[in-house]
């Protein structure tokens, strides 16, 4: 049961069973997509696999394989872009982790890109994921409206309206002048939630989804990724850094939903938003289960 090979549907009702298998189909994928010397620097490449594997939850292209199935589509069809969203992902972690963003030291329990290496390579690694995502895409998905849409979609989403704009506002954001919940929460639907967003979204237009369904996949999104960055900012507070592979107390200086509206609050609203992604999965009806089961992961998660 579940995908062996590209062309099989992963078959598990279970979250943790098919994320096992979902993970194993991407990590696979990327691992034969990924560049490789001569046909780049050998650094260069060392440093983006370093930054790649091992992967962490995989939760956006994990989204993305479950979006496109609950419309209808194929595993092989969401491929490429659960892998381009998830290059994306990676690039914007080795750039947050560098002397001048966050200048953390460890990364999924391993020394950081830049530590690893050294600062310019961190960024020339980066940049290089960033843009192998679009090549990858442009190389793998053959129906170019398709293609065209999904370009789109996750340029919007990883770019200065999306990602990066949410980065950016973060940044100047830090400190607590003028700190207030409906700031933050614009700042986190930016930073966090477009990719998110994005994650679903391309899901859908690889199964060439109906307006309907995207609207549904929009509705989860939105109140998963609050609900996941939330979460992430508690962690950050009261988080164990063993379990979670890097350094806590990283966002003191930064606005925090756990700084604006006290820990119990955060908490009580990450309730209110997993009970918010579940109505709107309801909708997807025989996938629903799957999403609601990730919902309620991404309140409890530990790391």
């Amino acid at each position: 049961m579940g995908i062996g090979s590209q062309g099989k549907a992963l078959l598990a009702t279970d979250l943790n069973e098919y994320v096992r298998q979902a993970v194993r189909v991407v990590d696979r994928a990327l691992d034969e997509w990924m560049p490789r010397p001569p046909e780049v620097p050998a650094q260069l490449a060392s440093a983006m696999r370093h930054a790649v594997f091992p992967g962490g939850k995989r939760l956006r292209p994990v989204l993305t394989l479950m979006s496109c199935e609950a419309c209808g589509g194929r595993v092989e069809d969401a491929l490429p872009a659960a892998c381009a969203v998830e290059l994306i992902h990676c690039y914007s972690l080795v750039h947050d982790d560098l002397p001048a963003m966050d200048n953390a030291d460890l990364r999924r329990g391993r020394p950081t890109v830049h530590v690893v290496f050294d600062e310019a390579t961190a960024v020339l690694a980066g940049d290089a994921l960033l843009t192998y995502a679009f090549e990858l895409l442009a190389r793998h998905v053959p129906d170019q409206d398709v293609l065209r849409e999904s370009v789109l979609e996750l340029a919007q989403a990883a770019g200065p309206a999306g990602m990066v704009g949410g980065q950016m506002e973060d940044w100047l954001g830090t400190g607590t002048d003028g700190a207030t919940e409906a700031r933050l929460q614009r700042i986190h639907e930016l930073k966090t939630g477009a990719l998110l967003r994005a994650a679903v979204r391309l899901g859908a237009i690889a199964a060439r989804a109906n307006a309907t369904q995207r609207n549904v996949l929009d509705r989860y999104a939105e109140s998963l990724g609050l609900a996941f960055q939330i979460t992430d900012d508690l962690l950050d507070v009261v988080g164990d850094p063993q379990r979670l592979g890097k350094p806590v107390h990283q966002d003191e200086k930064k606005l925090s939903f756990p700084g604006v509206l006290g820990i119990e609050k955060a908490r009580r609203r990450v309730e209110e938003l997993v009970a918010e992604a579940c109505r709107s999965a309801a909708a997807l009806g025989p996938a629903a289960g799957l999403f609601q089961q990730l919902a309620r992961y991404v309140a409890e998660r530990n790391r």
